[in-house]
């Protein structure tokens, strides 16, 4: 019997259907952002990280964890008696990358820092504090050094935390102390040094506590007038922790709980023009019941909250990112936009509690109009789920580590555990934007508060207006916060010729600590939107 030929409708589907995906396909390959891959395995899968200004790249597990894929060297095994898990552990749960060469250095720590809290302190050096079991009160510090030294994580013998903190957060102050808000069981503040009177009971952080306990690892921004913006659960204050008092209690913000395990993020946008305005946004989170149900196909959250915190009269204006989203990682880029990337679009935080990655990161655009804001950048092919971090690079790139859904390091799984580094380039590093990339030539590496300093930066194409002169911190990145992230518009200016492709910039640095807390920054020149690789100065009072 003779084959009967396709039906033309058949036919006409058909090719509708290819013309879709081939035009899906282009679309993909459009999208802005590129990605590398910068180390196959690094060994540990990073719970935590933190970028140094010697270039180098802090990268922190728990140490409960078993077999990592790093050894110690020979000779420095961990050998504790009292560990109630290992008590002789030669395997590196912490890293450092280099990153002029991407080699890995194994790093050794004692006590477990399973969601613990960081801060880099005004001399550069990471202080980190709390954790599980026997790091629960413990504070360390990692005193960063250059690409040729061999600086290690220090257990700190003289102080430790008066309130063992576990899912904690830090924000350095405008004095370069330390506060330390939260954690669980753990309603309180404390501060690095030590102040008298020990751990102050905030009581705001036991009123938001559910079920679920969506008041851990709280956001945590300091704000330009001295006060700290705190959010737990759907809730905010600003809080004077001078005087241990709310001066402000914020509306709260539609669309559940925001804060672990329900795994949502928050930025506070770039500081400029006089410095008296702060904006907070707050994006993605579970559904509340996902966590207590170890519903890992409940739908996330695609809201997000942007609130003028500053503001007598504050509300929330809220818009719809393009994908509902848990554990996303919000980072400030050079430019003011921020980057949204990491995370799943199902179920809650937790150990295989999320299932749907959200391979496509987001640029939000802060000046566009509301509905506007957010554009889809190139997706990736590695899931960052549970314990995935991002940070910003000197060189505009972002780094991606981690994700560890599982209790273990398991890589016989779906979602397998995750040691490679990935960079992520957005378009503003395009080769097509070249030549009008700044270069800095010379900066200063300390200002004071307040002072008035030159940069001389070279670009090939003449620059047309003014260029902006940007400081960005580096923060203590993990489960989905970065703890004292902060970005600074510099007053600066008209940009002036000094010679062929170069230009002069008179800045003024930040007026004191409550704009921007001492310590390192990487400084940006930005020229229509494409920044230079940064100069890192310290900021002094």
């Amino acid at each position: 019997m003779a084959r009967s030929s396709p039906s033309p409708w058949k036919c006409v589907i058909f090719l509708f259907a290819f013309m879709i995906l081939d035009a899906a396909i282009v679309a993909l390959a459009d999208l802005p952002g590129t990605w590398e891959l910068i180390v196959p395995n690094a060994g540990i899968a990073s719970m935590h990280t933190a970028v140094t200004r010697y270039g180098t790249v802090v990268l922190l597990d728990r140490t409960n964890i078993g077999p990592s894929r790093k050894m110690l060297p020979k000779g420095h095994c961990r050998y504790d008696p009292k560990d109630e898990v290992l008590k002789r552990d030669c395997y590196a749960h912490s890293v450092l990358l280099d990153l002029n060469t991407n080699k890995i250095r194994p790093l050794k720590i004692l006590t477990d820092t399973w969601c613990s809290s960081g801060q880099f302190l005004p001399d550069g050096s990471l202080l980190q504090t709390g954790g599980d079991l026997d790091g629960v009160k413990k504070i360390r510090k990692f005193v960063p050094c250059g690409p040729h030294g061999f600086c290690d994580w220090e257990e700190l013998k003289d102080v430790e935390l008066e309130t063992g903190r576990w899912y904690a957060t830090n924000q350095i102050l405008p004095d370069g102390s330390v506060i330390i808000v939260g954690g669980r069981a753990a309603n309180s503040v404390e501060y690095y040094p030590p102040r008298k009177g020990g751990a102050v009971q905030l009581p705001f952080l036991s009123d938001v506590e559910d079920k679920q306990m969506d008041n851990l690892y709280p956001y945590v921004h300091l704000l330009p007038n001295g006060h700290l913006f705190i959010f737990a659960n759907n809730k905010a204050v600003m809080y004077d922790y001078t005087s241990n008092k709310i001066m402000l209690e914020y509306p709260p913000l539609d669309g559940g709980p925001r804060n672990y395990p329900s795994a949502g993020s928050s930025v506070m946008l770039a500081l400029e023009g006089d410095y008296s305005m702060a904006i907070i946004v707050v994006c993605g989170g579970a559904q509340f019941g996902a966590f207590i149900q170890k519903s890992t196909d409940t739908p996330a959250h695609g809201s997000c909250g942007r609130i003028v915190a500053t503001s007598p009269h504050p509300v929330w204006e809220m818009e719809d990112m393009p994908f509902g989203r848990i554990m996303g990682d919000m980072v400030m880029l050079p430019t003011g936009d921020v980057l949204i990337i990491n995370g799943a679009q199902a179920g809650s935080q937790g150990f295989e509690l999320a299932s749907s990655p959200c391979i496509f990161p987001l640029l939000y655009r802060p000046n566009q109009p509301l509905g506007l804001r957010f554009m889809t950048l190139t997706p990736g092919t590695v899931p960052r789920m549970y314990h995935s971090t991002a940070n910003l690079l000197p060189d505009g790139r972002v780094l991606i580590a981690g994700s560890n859904p599982h209790y273990f390091y398991k890589f016989a799984a779906e979602f397998p555990t995750e040691l490679r580094i990935e960079a992520f380039s957005p378009e503003y590093l395009f080769a097509d934007k070249a030549n009008i990339r700044p270069v800095i030539d010379e900066s200063p590496e300390m200002v004071r508060f307040g002072e008035q300093f030159d940069v001389f930066v070279s670009v090939t194409l003449p620059v047309v207006g003014s260029m902006e002169v940007n400081l960005a911190s580096a923060p203590f990145a993990t489960h989905s916060f970065s703890q004292g992230q902060r970005l600074v518009k510099l007053t600066v200016s008209p940009t002036v010729p000094d010679a062929d492709e170069r230009y002069r910039i008179v800045c003024t640095a930040p007026p004191g600590g409550k704009i921007a807390p001492p310590g390192y920054y990487m400084m940006f020149a930005v020229n229509l939107g494409v920044p230079s690789v940064a100069r890192w100065v310290q900021l002094v009072p």
